[in-house]
């Protein structure tokens, strides 16, 4: 078996059919089988899915696992030499897991990924680069991100991801909606952290793969992501992407990306996250009252998302005892 795909399913069945329809079309010149793992759906996704497509092996999780176990169930159910995790939301084109595998089995890579693409075909951030302490995390936030912005151009700072992938475009780490593994990378590097529930758990596990050899994007191999459809929509989130920090989907990306600090870069590096994302929200405060009233609109227009981003802030001071510790713990606030 050339190539395992493994997909984790949580009530995205519609985007899972289409999945695998492009899989089956576009996938013609090596041997490969879909493993769906379902996050206790609780809908007649199974039923779905193996009508459509009998070959996929579908495994019943019993609980809403999220992204590291549900993977995890995947891999060790693989039987294929290449070990790919792929989102529900995305598309196959043009060949590309038979043009990735076969580029893969040849190159010295521990792991790669390919160029996404939005719906509209435009570029979509695929690989990026690991920024000492995490710093990257703090871009998001309102006001006291674009100084933070402004601070890293000044001092010529390297950008943290990349915007478009050349031929072979080497990572530090690689987007968990399309990751390709080496059996033998798995055997060493191990299974995914599952004290993650969901977002910053391909990270975690790419810093640890970093350490046995190169990551790459093969930048003229494409596919469609369509970015956060899955959880915006379970979740009720209105943010598709990763930078809304104001609701349930904000504070799990949040805790999320301070767990895989803490864990990457120790303690220092943690709290000095922490205090730059508590000093953030008396910014955000000042800052939209004063915006708002410059543009002649009501001043507390934003506090809605002030009061979100406080909230999810003390949160993480709650739970930092615990996150300090570093004993397993499974961080699931959705």
């Amino acid at each position: 078996m050339d190539l395992s795909v493994i997909i984790v399913n949580y009530k995205s069945s519609r985007l899972i059919l289409d999945c695998i329809s492009t899989i089956v079309a576009e996938t013609t010149a090596i041997s490969y089988e879909v493993i769906v793992v379902d996050n206790a759906s609780g809908d007649n996704s199974e039923q779905l899915i193996t009508y459509a497509f009998p070959f996929v092996q579908f495994l019943q999780m019993g609980y809403n696992a999220g992204f590291s176990r549900a993977n995890n169930m995947g891999l060790r159910a693989a039987k294929g030499d290449y070990l790919l995790l792929l989102n529900p939301d995305t598309l196959i084109l043009d060949h590309a897991l038979d043009r990735c595998v076969q580029r893969f089995a040849e190159s010295k890579l521990v792991a790669c990924g390919v160029q996404q693409l939005n719906a509209d075909r435009t570029l979509q951030i695929s690989g990026n680069y690991f920024m000492k302490g995490g710093l990257n995390h703090l871009l998001p936030l309102p006001y006291w991100g674009k100084v933070i912005r402004w601070i890293g151009y000044q001092l010529k700072t390297k950008v943290p991801n990349v915007q478009e992938a050349s031929t072979e475009h080497l990572v530090d780490w690689i987007s968990g909606a399309f990751l390709m593994v080496k059996r033998s990378s798995l055997e060493k590097a191990g299974y995914m952290d599952e004290d993650f529930f969901l977002y910053a758990e391909e990270v975690e596990w790419c810093s640890r793969l970093r350490k046995l050899g190169p990551l790459a994007i093969f930048g003229d191999i494409n596919i469609i992501h369509l970015q956060g459809e899955t959880t915006g929509d379970v979740f009720g989130s209105e943010e598709k992407g990763y930078y809304g920090l104001y609701d349930r989907k904000g504070l799990q990306l949040m805790l999320s990306n301070h767990v895989r600090v803490r864990k990457q870069f120790g303690v220092l590096w943690y709290f000095i996250l922490l205090l730059n994302y508590s000093f953030a929200v008396p910014v955000f405060f000042f800052g939209s009252i004063l915006e708002n009233l410059f543009k002649g609109r009501n001043p507390f227009k934003y506090m809605p998302l002030v009061w979100g981003l406080a909230k999810n802030v003390f949160r993480l001071w709650v739970m930092t005892p615990t996150i300090v510790r570093n004993k397993p713990h499974f961080y699931k606030v959705l």
